[in-house]
């Protein structure tokens, strides 16, 4: 080839220029040098044209089997025939025309479907003339499900794959006989179906198989019955079924007959295949599983290649092959997808997608991973073009090197990829596999420790006994372990849960001495797992997870509070395996989609019942509020910062659960809810903290007759929805005292009468304190329209005239009513109750903006206590200094009041503690009120 020329593409003619003569034809395709192809268009040559052109799709495979029986074809034939049409129409498009990987295996796919369901409809078809149609207990025909697993399941096969079945139907009984004869169990009648299926589509003809088919993964594995009932299933789930099952089941599917999965009646098997393959909590105990199903794997195939040196090159099996990138897959889909529902599907390339999305994998690893899934998937296929065997193993050598009988087969597979020849194809090979090692060695722990992984890799010999680890540790803990000697939740351990738990305190004990962890934190840690013996799975994500150990062991040193919070919700500490717990901040439109999201997949599979939105809604607060206690222990946010987060939090928290409220309403009677929330106090400031209560109003604005009972009904169920609770607990407590009338008013109002309240319209109206609440209140979530009417009247009600004095005297009133109710000890200070504490620059900031709003405009805006306190000085409403410096002490005074409750600590401190935030907190007051 000339220098500059273009590279011929893979199979493609060239046409080579001459000198007058006439250009040489065109090499041969690609897909011509196939053995399986020449095979094909020997035998079938008559037959090619019976399949219409283009990529085989389901209608265009009916119709050449329509064909091939219209020409006296028997099923068992005709599909088998149409197989061999099929698989030569998918070499030429992969290696003559480059079709897509996902184009193959769809096609594959769609197939095996066609063959599955036109053998299942024959079965029944002859039984039924036999012994009647087969009965469930009320009479309607059983029905017979054909599951596929594994890339069937997926719609992932390739070229020469098997086929894994398990056939279930769905209630015992018998059949209906025949006037009155042949009737037997439809347990025999399905058990018959199996069989004749098997003849139609698996048994080798002379026109061969459509496809070899594999029952090894049903219950009992060969020694089960071949059909199984639902129930008899769902038994096995619960007391046979093994952690290696789970993955198999993974990506089960009903793929035949069609009759049942138009219907829907498939779907009832998700009801019994969901809770075994994903558990409630996360599940870490699948690691070990895992790993010894695949090290069975790997010692199979060393023993396959024995003394066989062409077999050790498996791009399936061998090491970084595409086994491991569906391991990888599977295993973060069963270990998070009980609570992450959006990690539920079933195709390995879009299951990389969603578990990098959820945030489980870096996008550019799954990137990386799909690229070699895609490229080993490839050569896979081209391995099966040359003899049409179920191998994934590499021939040797390239021309004069060794090669395959059939010639230069490494050479041809990679010029079918677009290399060259075999040098740069094999570069590639080796990159794509080694990636995939890696990654699968680091999540597994089967090779180096993860970058970042504290501690040393975990052990796999046998683990230490607690009592000989109790010489390594500092006195109180020694003292705390040896208790759990003779604990009954210790002793009812499985031998291996308590090999993690021995493990866990020797590594625990190995970072005490080394420094990297304190003895408070340590303590902590015990009395937080202690309640937790049961599941199991906790011990198993500490042990395989250096890193959550380790920051574990820090955030419970930091503080108390966030022991409780753990004990109440484990399953949280899981958000501590990734970076991003530390590195971002919350994103309330993110969080929503993927609240969105999760909701979705639960819909898909007919899950998305109250109970569990309920829990999904309260999983997804509190991983957020840990992850948000995780940074602020670890000094990444300030309290201000954590205020804004958690009070971002609520807001999207209330407009999911509101939005999906109204979905789920009975008496809805528009699309959208024509209504708002109108937040108070620390919501309506953004000053939430952990456990905070939502003071909240409800207001709507609709003319239709049947608003005010939809409305009330509508509340009632938001209220529910957050304050309920369930296994998972709770998300709020709600506070709607501030609502017109107080808890002697209706749940929610008209926003006309809620204005009118507020504005002293007719007989009924506000409070001061109610008008100082205002001060502090905004607008939640709603109706556009409505937030715009609130700002408008909230404006009036804060800048409208008002006598001064009296003004102050009802302030001062209030705040000594209040400080009545919160009696501090004597020679102590309350950051927040005493003289010169937080409600103090509460209060003056309040008669500020009702007393000067209305000259002072600057004053409107719900900018929070300490942005208003440095405007009230710039407007010259305080003397110099006093405004900052009481700016500055409420924000040393929450500080103090943060840290105190998350170590469960009093608020009060001795008086010369804070006495320069009191004194300024207290010149304040004295120049607002005299």
């Amino acid at each position: 080839m000339t220098a500059g020329a273009a590279p011929r593409s893979p199979g493609g003619p060239e046409a080579v220029a001459g000198d007058g003569l006439s250009a040489p034809s065109a090499p041969d395709p690609a897909s011509g040098q196939s053995r399986f192809a020449q095979r094909l268009r020997r035998r079938y040559a008559g037959e090619m044209a019976l399949l219409p052109p283009g990529e085989p799709t389901p209608d265009s495979m009916a119709l050449a089997f329509e064909r091939l029986r219209a020409r006296g074809d028997g099923i068992a034939t005709a599909l088998r025939i149409l197989r061999q049409l099929v698989m030569e129409r998918l070499i030429v498009l992969d290696c003559d025309q480059g079709a897509s990987l996902q184009a193959v295996t769809r096609c594959v796919t769609q197939l095996a479907e066609f063959a599955l369901d036109t053998a299942c409809r024959e079965a029944c078809a002859q039984l039924d003339a036999q012994h009647g149609a087969p009965l469930a207990p009320q009479g309607a025909r059983a029905q017979l499900w054909i599951v596929g697993m594994g890339k069937l399941g997926a719609r992932e096969l390739n070229v020469s794959s098997d086929i894994d079945l398990v056939y279930v139907y769905d209630h015992d009984g018998e059949t209906a006989g025949i006037e009155g004869r042949g009737r037997i169990s439809n347990h025999e009648y399905f058990g018959k179906a199996v069989k004749t299926i098997y003849a139609l589509v698996g048994e080798t003809t002379e026109h061969g198989f459509v496809f070899r088919v594999d029952l090894a993964l049903r219950p009992n594995g060969n020694s089960g019955p071949p059909a199984v009932s639902q129930d008899a299933l769902e038994d096995y789930f619960q007391v046979q079924g093994r952690e290696w099952e789970r993955f198999a089941w993974l990506k089960s599917r009903v793929v035949a007959p069609r009759g049942a999965i138009a219907s829907g009646s498939a779907q009832a098997l998700r009801g019994t295949v969901l809770p075994f393959v994903f558990r409630r909590y996360l599940d870490y105990n699948v690691f070990d599983s895992l790993r010894v199903l695949h090290r069975q794997i790997r010692e199979h195939a060393a023993r396959r290649s024995a003394g066989r040196p062409e077999r050790a090159n498996d791009v399936k099996l061998s090491r970084g092959g595409i086994r491991e990138i569906e391991f990888i897959v599977q295993l973060l889909q069963v270990v998070r997808g009980g609570q992450f529902p959006e990690l539920r599907t079933r195709p390995t390339l879009a299951a990389l997608q969603r578990v990098a999305a959820a945030g489980l994998m870096p996008q550019a690893t799954a990137d990386a991973l799909a690229a070699a899934y895609e490229f080993l998937r490839r050569v896979e296929h081209r391995i099966q073009y040359l003899d049409d065997q179920q191998t994934h193993v590499l021939p040797l050598g390239c021309e004069g090197e060794g090669a395959a009988a059939g010639g230069d087969d490494l050479g041809w597979i990679a010029r079918t990829l677009g290399y060259p020849d075999c040098c740069p194809f094999l570069h590639e090979l080796d990159a794509h596999r080694e990636l995939v090692a890696q990654e699968f060695d680091k999540l597994l722990g089967t090779g180096n420790e993860c970058k970042g992984c504290a501690g040393p890799k975990t052990a796999r010999g046998p683990a230490p006994e607690l009592e000989a680890l109790l010489e390594q540790l500092p006195p109180q803990l020694r003292e705390r372990v040896a208790r759990w000697r003779g604990h009954p939740r210790v002793l009812a351990l499985r031998e291996d849960a308590r090999a993690r738990l021995s493990r866990l305190v020797e590594r625990t004990g190995q970072w005490l001495q080394e420094g990297r962890v304190g003895e408070e934190a340590a303590l902590r840690m015990a009395d937080w797992i202690e309640p937790l013996l049961r599941r199991e799975s906790y011990l198993a994500l500490l042990l395989e997870r250096p890193r959550v150990h380790e920051r574990l062991l820090r955030l419970l040193g930091a503080a108390r509070w966030p022991a409780r919070y753990l004990l109440q919700h484990p399953g949280v500490i899981d958000e501590l395996a990734g970076e991003a717990v530390l590195s971002e901040r919350f994103d309330a439109a993110e969080f929503e989609r993927e609240l969105e999201r999760r909701r979705e997949s639960l819909a898909r599979t007919g899950e998305d019942d109250e109970e569990q939105l309920l829990n999904l809604l309260r999983r997804a607060h509190h991983a957020e509020v840990f992850r948000t206690l995780a940074r602020d222990l670890e000094g990444r946010l300030s309290v201000e910062q954590v205020a804004d987060d958690l009070s971002a939090l609520a807001d999207a928290v209330l407009r999911v659960t509101a939005r999906w409220c109204w979905r789920r309403l009975k008496q809805r009677h528009r699309d959208d809810p024509c209504f708002a929330v109108i937040g108070y106090g620390k919501l309506g400031g953004k000053e939430l903290g952990y456990g905070s209560d939502l003071d909240i109003v409800f207001v709507y604005e609709d003319g239709h007759e049947a608003a005010p009972e939809a409305y009330a009904a509508f509340v009632r169920k938001l209220i529910n929805w957050l304050t309920t609770k369930t296994g998972e607990g709770d998300l709020f407590e709600i506070d709607t005292a501030l609502r017109p009338n107080g808890s002697s008013g209706l749940l929610i109002t008209t926003f006309e009468a809620y204005a009118n309240y507020q504005q002293n319209r007719g007989s009924n109206t506000a409070w001061t304190w109610e008008h100082q609440a205002m001060t502090r209140a905004r607008f939640v979530l709603g109706e556009p329209e409505l937030a715009s009417r609130f700002d408008a009247v909230r404006e009036t009600v804060i800048t409208a005239p008002r006598d001064v004095a009296a003004l102050r005297a009802q302030i001062v009133a209030m705040r000594e009513k209040v400080r009545a109710a919160h009696p501090v000890k004597a020679g102590r200070f309350d950051v927040k109750h005493s003289p010169g504490g937080m409600v103090d620059a509460e209060f003056a900031v309040q008669f500020l903006v009702l007393s000067q709003a209305g000259t002072h405009r600057e004053l409107i805006p719900n900018l929070g206590n300490i942005a208003l306190l440095l405007r009230a000085e710039e407007a010259g409403l305080l003397p110099p200094g006093v405004g900052r410096a009481a700016a500055d002490a409420y924000r040393g005074l929450r500080r103090v009041q943060h840290r105190a409750r998350l170590n469960e600590e009093p608020t009060h401190v001795g008086p010369a503690e804070m006495a320069a935030e009191r004194n300024a907190v207290l010149a304040l007051w004295r120049a607002v009120f005299g």
